[in-house]
């Protein structure tokens, strides 16, 4: 449940709405931010609104100077399903057709070489010690890595417990995870070692409900933290990154994580259609289209293997078209 309190004029339709997506299993953390704005907006520029009128719909879905036509599209898509909440329960409530505002280019992700991943973790292994992170200089090998080869979100890996990182067997225990679903990760053995050496220094004293790669004062990281250390680190390696929505980005590091295992198997002569499933569990996804992207995207990178993929899978590949991309 929220703990946010909302003051404006549709104030007890987004708790209730909140509550609803919660209580069915999604975390709805992002969409919650946006509706605590525009509940601050309608509390400030329509405080006496009965309706969810065209007009205030429209208002709060005007383009903001600094913003992105997908970030614009994003908070037209949250406003609509909020609309469709509100009519559901009999209020009068202006939806947005579908498709109301054009998502724009559609962002193709970054596939890192093996090469680029050399440079890269090397440039975290020099990382310095900073106050206002007083381990970040044992976090960031770790955490690039950890992401890197388990195929890990994000949000996955700042907010892992002690308790989580099973270092006698090597397991990942991920909780915070898309719909709220809890997952098994194997680690490989060098990757368990490092977080055998990174827990002696950093753990040692450590409760279990403790942060596993913990900020100031025992909190999780924060995205804009490891954001402006992940672009230092590229800069290190002399990775280009191409600019705002450009990329490359953290979350292409789950991404090639999934190309790089398809590679591998296909090199390797596997059974995709045994290791197929494997991948599917071990990344967290629910439906097999969304591991399917990836056939796609390693037949895009590597051409030289599109064969054997698609003598696999000859009816997934060609129905992709590109289109289809995992976002959360």
């Amino acid at each position: 449940m929220s703990n946010i309190q909302y003051k404006g004029p549709f104030k007890e339709h987004i708790q209730n709405h909140i509550e609803l997506k919660q209580a069915v299993g999604y975390k709805y953390d992002t969409d919650t931010r946006h509706l605590k704005r525009f509940d601050r907006f309608t509390f400030e520029k329509y405080p006496d609104a009965i309706d969810l009128t065209k007009e205030i719909v429209l208002d709060w879905c005007g383009k903001k100077t600094y913003e992105t036509q997908a970030n614009r599209s994003s908070r037209a898509s949250f406003m609509r399903q909020f609309a469709k909440y509100m009519d559901s329960v009999g209020a009068n409530a202006y939806i947005l057709p579908k498709g109301y505002f054009p998502k724009g280019q559609q962002y193709t992700p970054y596939i890192y070489t093996t090469d680029e991943l050399t440079k890269f973790f090397t440039e975290t292994e020099k990382c310095k010690y900073c106050y206002e992170c007083p381990y970040r200089h044992l976090i960031m090998p770790v955490f690039f890595r950890m992401i890197y080869m388990c195929g890990l979100r994000l949000s996955e890996a700042r907010l892992l417990k002690v308790a989580d990182v099973d270092l006698k067997n090597g397991i990942l225990i991920v909780h915070q995870s898309k719909k709220d679903n809890s997952r098994m990760i194997p680690m490989s053995r060098s990757l368990t070692e490092r977080c055998r050496h990174y827990s002696d220094k950093v753990h040692y004293f450590s409760e279990v409900e403790n942060y596993y790669f913990p900020a100031f004062g025992g909190k999780p990281m924060t995205i804009g933290n490891v954001y402006k250390n992940f672009r230092k680190f590229l800069w290190g390696a002399d990775i280009s990154h191409g600019g705002r929505g450009k990329g490359p980005r953290i979350y292409d590091f789950r991404h090639t994580y999934a190309v790089h295992c398809l590679k591998k198997w296909t090199e390797q002569e596997k059974d995709l259609t045994a290791y197929f499933p494997l991948l599917k569990t071990y990344m967290g996804h629910d439906t097999f289209e969304e591991t399917a992207y990836y056939l796609r995207m390693t037949a895009d990178v590597f051409p030289n293997i599109t064969l054997r993929l698609e003598a696999q899978f000859p009816k997934v590949i060609p129905e992709l078209g590109g289109d289809a991309v995992e976002t959360n």
